[in-house]
């Protein structure tokens, strides 16, 4: 009988150990799946803002970040060519409105930009919202932009994101980065 003990309380522990139902576990996955992303900031489709012509080369697990490859930002005519259509396209002056915008977004394979999203915040970093006439003129800006180059990683070309953020300072352009 003491050599049936053991046998007895490892049985019960095992027992007890598979409490989930195959529907739960199922149903715990599932979850996990919509609830996370892979990186923080990935931008997933949204039929609400996107245009569905936009597609990816890659699945969104391959969107390398734009300085993934060491190059940093590749635009045609380089930084400049971007500073030069912001001069010559955005006119606007509103008081009150200072701090930074950042306008990021994804480039395909082929060189095409899609899934705008723009996020304004305050001279200490804090969320803010702007005027909307002064982010869409720089939405309208950023998306008429024409040069953005392909990138390869390892020999293959890829995805990627990209970003610009303005300075403001009253509404007016102080600086553009990266």
């Amino acid at each position: 009988m003491k050599q049936l003990l053991p046998f007895w309380i490892f049985t019960l522990v095992l027992v007890s150990c598979q409490s989930n139902s195959k529907s739960e576990v199922e149903s715990s996955r599932n979850t996990e799946r919509l609830e996370y992303k892979r990186w923080v900031g990935d931008i997933d489709f949204d039929a609400s803002m996107d245009s569905e012509s936009f597609v990816l080369c890659k699945d969104k697990f391959y969107t390398y970040q734009y300085f993934n490859d060491g190059n940093g930002m590749e635009y045609e005519g380089e930084k400049s060519a971007i500073l030069s259509a912001f001069e010559s396209n955005y006119d606007l002056n509103i008081k009150g409105q200072t701090g930074r915008v950042r306008i990021r977004f994804i480039v395909n394979c082929r060189g095409e930009t899609g899934r705008y999203r723009v996020l304004g915040m305050d001279k200490n970093y804090q969320e803010k919202v702007f005027d909307s006439k002064i982010t869409n003129e720089l939405l309208r800006i950023t998306k008429s932009l024409k040069g953005w180059r392909q990138k390869q990683v390892q020999g293959e070309d890829v995805d990627y994101y990209q970003y610009l953020v303005f300075k403001l300072k009253d509404g007016r352009i102080e600086e553009i980065m990266p």
